[in-house]
């Protein structure tokens, strides 16, 4: 019979309906407040976090090194001028210049012997000089030189222990 009032009289649901609205929110309390447990526990969590994934590394200023006396030598950096070393055909062999003072012939007949001379010209070129091994040589050989000579003569320089050997290719004309 409740329902039958309801449905004919519409002022009447609407002020049930007001009455019911005042009632529910008239028995909660209006106060917000925040929880203040969760929004530790999330503030102890992102800081463990970040203290893990942290990369701890020494001190960038500090460096254990010695560094050397006043007194000590100075090493130049400085790379030297390369051993030029060149080589022109003759009609008999080839000719090898070392640097600006040196000559040395090899003959196509005495081809060894020639070769042990031109080790023995090449070290003393080379502590007259004051060089070194790792010091850089440029063979600047012409065209005209057969191949069995600028072998052999690479070979002696490599077996005299030079390595930073370079050639300076010329083309013929």
């Amino acid at each position: 019979m409740r329902t039958e009032s309801l449905k004919t009289d519409p002022a009447a649901t609407s002020s049930a309906a007001a009455s019911r609205l005042t009632r529910l929110f008239a028995r909660r309390p209006l106060n917000f407040t925040l929880r203040m447990a969760p929004m530790i526990d999330i503030i102890f969590l992102l800081l463990i976090f970040f203290l893990v994934c942290a990369k701890w590394r020494p001190q960038e200023q500090f460096l254990p090194l010695r560094l050397p006396t006043a007194g000590a030598a100075e090493i130049s950096l400085v790379s030297s001028e390369p051993l030029v070393i060149q080589i022109t055909a003759q009609s008999r062999g080839c000719d090898v210049r070392i640097g600006q003072l040196t000559n040395v012939q090899i003959r196509q007949d005495h081809v060894e012997q020639d070769l042990a001379g031109l080790i023995e010209q090449l070290q003393n070129s080379l502590t007259a000089q004051n060089r070194f091994a790792s010091d850089p040589v440029e063979i600047i050989c012409e065209p005209d030189v057969k191949w069995d000579y600028f072998a052999k003569i690479y070979n002696v320089l490599y077996g005299v222990g030079l390595t930073d050997i370079t050639f300076c290719l010329t083309e013929s004309p």
